[in-house]
């Protein structure tokens, strides 16, 4: 039987076109091209119907997707993922799992430009078998952008990715991040508490909503260091949502240095952003594990004061 995707159009994926929605919501790294020849190829119904790529979808609108024979999930732009001697720092491995500081500029799993030197490319090769939960992104629990620097955690059979995803589901991962932004934070601390959701024009950022499909987001933040401008903080998200860290902070009025969609992309070499802090239950010894990063040397460049 040829492989199938049954997926279900919510509040936040309204109004994206067909091929948008289908980048976003399957689970392989497929791109926009290949999708529009499924589309054409009339391997894709909505609400048991042919349409069009650019039909644009509404909630509940049920999707279905059927691939052709040699494009299974284990595909990424026609090009199995292979293995790449490319060095990693681990933090922590055993014959479950592994933790690794990941550094600014690599791609966690291969997508659309990035078909080699990912994060997956380099577990593949250091491990050899990983998890296969989603064969497009073997042992991958939980991500981070692209420019985000820090701790992931990492699976190696199917039942810790499961075990770590039930874990990451019910807010159960304790993380905490580093973030250098703009300008001065007034108060020491504070919570941040507003809903996400899709950004009105573009696609592939979020933003601050208050209909009812508006996804919750909690962000606890604390003022480490100021500089004359800028602020050092650590952040502790309650929620998991995409860029929400990123979101929040330029919600606020303080966006994140470096950071090209919510702020300016040339206020610092890269984006400030470092997932210093990681902890959770070891899915097979049930042990509380804790790990802490030191931040890369740029984060350290700027005067503070006293």
């Amino acid at each position: 039987m040829l492989p199938t995707h049954l997926l279900k159009v919510d509040e936040e994926d309204r109004r994206l076109r067909l091929d948008v929605f289908l980048t976003k919501a399957l689970p392989e790294s497929f791109s926009r091209s290949f999708i529009k020849r499924l589309i054409d190829g009339r391997c894709v119904l909505v609400n048991g119907k042919n349409v069009k790529a650019h039909h644009k979808m509404s909630v509940h609108d049920e999707v279905s997707v059927v691939m052709p024979s040699g494009t299974g999930p284990a595909w990424a732009g026609n090009e199995r993922i292979k293995p790449e001697e490319i060095p990693l720092d681990i933090f922590y491995e055993d014959e479950t799992l592994l933790v690794v500081n990941k550094p600014s500029g690599m791609t966690v799993h291969p997508a659309r430009g990035y078909y080699s030197g990912t994060l997956v490319n380099a577990l593949l090769y250091h491990c050899g078998e990983l998890s296969s939960l989603y064969p497009s992104r073997p042992g991958i629990v939980h991500r981070l952008d692209r420019e985000t620097s820090g701790l992931m955690v990492v699976a190696k059979d199917n039942a810790a990715h499961a075990n770590l995803a039930r874990q990451f589901e019910k807010h159960l991962v304790k993380k905490s991040y580093l973030a250098w932004v703009q300008g001065i934070l007034e108060f020491d601390e504070g919570l941040i508490d507003v809903a996400l959701g899709p950004h009105p024009i573009f696609f592939d950022k979020k933003a601050v909503a208050f209909d009812e499909g508006a996804k919750k987001a909690k962000t606890i933040y604390r003022v480490l260091k100021r500089s004359k401008d800028k602020t050092l903080v650590q952040c502790f998200p309650k929620t998991g949502r995409t860029h929400q860290l990123r979101v929040h902070l330029a919600y606020l009025g303080y966006p994140i240095l470096g950071d090209g969609k919510y702020g300016r992309k040339d206020s610092f070499k890269r984006l400030a952003l470092h997932a210093q802090g990681l902890g959770f239950f070891h899915p097979k010894t049930t042990k509380y594990l804790e790990f802490s990063s030191v931040p890369p040397p740029e984060f350290f460049c700027f005067r503070v004061s006293p």
